[in-house]
């Protein structure tokens, strides 16, 4: 039993990171904020599948890939810790607090495709795999995709409660959590070449 909640908790914590979904709410507000509850909502659900079904993908894919291009998983922990340091550096630094804002079609591209299907979750994912297994990686996805889902239908709520200061708060902290785990991807990346 022990295990069980060990290999949970070691393929949750990574995943909920990588796809940091409370940065996520700050970001869906920001996404068309004209846009009217239902248009909203209906793009979020569309991220949401967008990003499973890039993650799906790449669980089962990744690797063939990489046999094709000539590429190892050490070769690609070391890229994607590179990408995820200068994503986090960016998030803690300077990124930009603009909101992005564009057509009432979000739902696709950037929502699920790079913001819940970006770097950071494609590494996470392909590293846990290796770690836990496809069981644990799959159902710890699920349960995080479902805490997207639930954040985007109460997006409205969860910034009036924590203020646009709070959701920024919380998500410098998680890119600080992306940073020692890109930094830890490269490491291991490193020493397995």
């Amino acid at each position: 039993m022990q295990n069980l909640l060990e290999k949970s908790l070691l393929a949750f914590i990574p995943l909920f990171v990588a796809i940091d979904p409370i940065g996520l709410i700050a970001l869906f507000m920001g996404l068309a904020p004209n846009a009217s509850r239902e248009v909203r909502q209906r793009q979020g659900v569309l991220g949401i599948a967008t990003g499973f079904a890039v993650a799906i993908g790449f669980i089962f894919l990744g690797k063939f890939i990489f046999q094709a291009l000539g590429i190892s998983v050490s070769d690609f922990q070391v890229a994607g810790g590179l990408i995820l340091l200068g994503l986090a550096a960016r998030e803690l630094i300077g990124g930009d607090d603009k909101p992005r804002s564009g057509g009432e079609e979000f739902g696709v591209v950037p929502l699920g495709m790079p913001l819940i299907a970006g770097p950071a979750l494609l590494t996470a994912l392909l590293i846990l795999v290796d770690t836990v297994g496809v069981v644990f990686t799959i159902a710890s996805l699920l349960v995080n995709l479902l805490l997207v889902g639930v954040g985007f239908r109460y997006a409205r709520r969860v910034e009036a409660l924590m203020g646009k200061q709070g959701l920024n708060g919380v998500s410098k902290l998680i890119a600080l959590l992306l940073a020692a785990i890109a930094v830890s991807l490269i490491r291991r990346g490193w020493q397995g070449g």
